[in-house]
């Protein structure tokens, strides 16, 4: 059942507009709170009388309701009200004006406001669905924090066979569900996740760093807190927002304090995930003012961080699972089993720079998760999204395994 959740459930123009009064139907019978609001190109398609009778509230098409009294409908109220914001069917135009941040329609303007989690099911034809520009939005759109549903395949309004179908009302409906009363063997777990870069000062203006963005520890945090997971995440210096209000965020700069954070947070965690691209060094000296050019070589003296996996990985009990990250360049399977036992991992996600569009700066990854037990899952290209999504469900089958250890 949803008793008192609150649906906020956009509709755009598209011949799928129809499901949409299935789903509010389904919502209505679960006890949700359903509120409608439909774009100008949507009213080609369903009426605003009908979404009113079925979801037993006024449904919104325009930023008045009543121009001529100048009473007007307050999106920043709507978008603080839902629970969760769902667009169903969602155009490729409005995919891409959200994207883009344009707000010429109320159901735009609510999504710029809304705080609570944003859904999009896509449904568009197959040449417009698989388009550069299109594909870009989604992955442009998940690193802000929505969620892309993915579209079935099947016969087009076009007559074209391929994806871009919205899902079905049901499937709709089985995961807004799903996203209250959360299943799987995760829910309620500890997770403990670190994320992003650190950096190591050598004076008040200059560091050492390196290139990672943190996208991919926040797209496993948010997967995991999705799942239903208490989710604590110690995340590096990085411009990456963390949106889900649910998951605990411990900002930290350096290796040190990173360790310090994680140490604190580890022993009450089931599960510990090591993304972050912590500094191998830092600088012996930190000196307290900008250093001047003078020579015209400098040298700097570094000593080796404490590494943090290996140092928690020391701590880990039975009850247990620690997953690590391996970046490599040349000999990967290799060096990763490397890492599987120094550290005592239960399994490690390999990624490579050889491999375009993976890695540093990337909205997408190609990645191999290798398993202490010997099992390999080797993922082609694909958003960290959905690999994070992989990597939910390859942890779920390895807490399966120590179950008689973890309750």
């Amino acid at each position: 059942m949803l008793r008192g959740k609150k649906i906020l459930l956009g509709i755009t123009g598209s011949i799928a507009a129809y499901k949409a009064t299935i789903l509010v139907r389904e919502l209505i019978k679960s006890e949700a709170e359903v509120k409608v609001i439909l774009t100008p190109a949507s009213l080609d398609f369903v009426t605003p009388v009908t979404l009113s009778t079925l979801s037993k509230q006024p449904a919104i098409t325009d930023f008045y309701i009543e121009k001529a009294s100048g009473e007007w409908v307050n999106h920043v109220e709507l978008g603080l009200w839902a629970d969760l914001m769902l667009i169903a069917p969602a155009s490729a135009n409005t995919l891409a004006k959200m994207n883009q941040g344009v707000s010429d329609n109320i159901l735009l303007t609510t999504y710029l406001s809304a705080r609570c989690p944003v859904w999009v099911a896509p449904a568009m034809d197959l040449d417009m669905y698989t388009n550069k520009a299109t594909v870009q939005n989604f992955f442009e759109l998940e690193e802000k924090g929505v969620r892309v549903l993915d579209s079935a395949e099947g016969e087009l309004a076009s007559g074209l066979v391929g994806k871009g179908r919205m899902q079905e009302p049901e499937e709709l409906f089985d995961e807004i569900q799903s996203f209250f009363e959360p299943k799987g063997i995760v829910k309620g777990k500890n997770v403990l996740i670190t994320a992003g870069p650190t950096q190591e000062n050598i004076d008040p203006v200059r560091y050492i760093g390196n290139r990672s963005s943190g996208k991919m520890g926040i797209a496993l945090a948010n997967a995991f807190s999705a799942k239903g997971a208490n989710v604590t995440l110690v995340l590096g210096p990085t411009s990456e927002q963390v949106t889900d209000i649910g998951i605990q965020v411990h900002k930290v700069t350096s290796a040190a304090e990173m360790l310090e954070v994680s140490k604190q947070n580890y022993s009450n965690s089931t599960v510990s995930i090591f993304a972050a691209a912590v500094a191998d060094y830092r600088p012996k000296q930190v000196f307290d003012q900008k250093l001047k050019k003078s020579d015209d070589e400098f040298e700097l003296i570094l000593v080796k961080n404490q590494d943090i996996a290996k140092e928690l990985g020391k701590l880990k009990g039975v009850n247990q699972i620690n997953i690590g990250f391996a970046l490599e360049t040349n000999n990967g399977v290799e060096n990763a089993n490397l890492k599987l036992e120094s550290k005592n991992f239960d399994a490690i996600v390999l990624n490579s720079l050889e491999d375009a569009g993976a890695g540093f700066g990337h909205d997408t990854n190609k990645v191999s998760i290798l398993s202490a037990n010997n099992k390999i899952l080797n993922l082609e290209l694909m958003s960290k999204v959905e690999v994070a999504e992989k990597i939910v469900n390859f942890t779920e089958d390895l807490l399966n395994e120590k179950a008689d250890f973890i309750s």
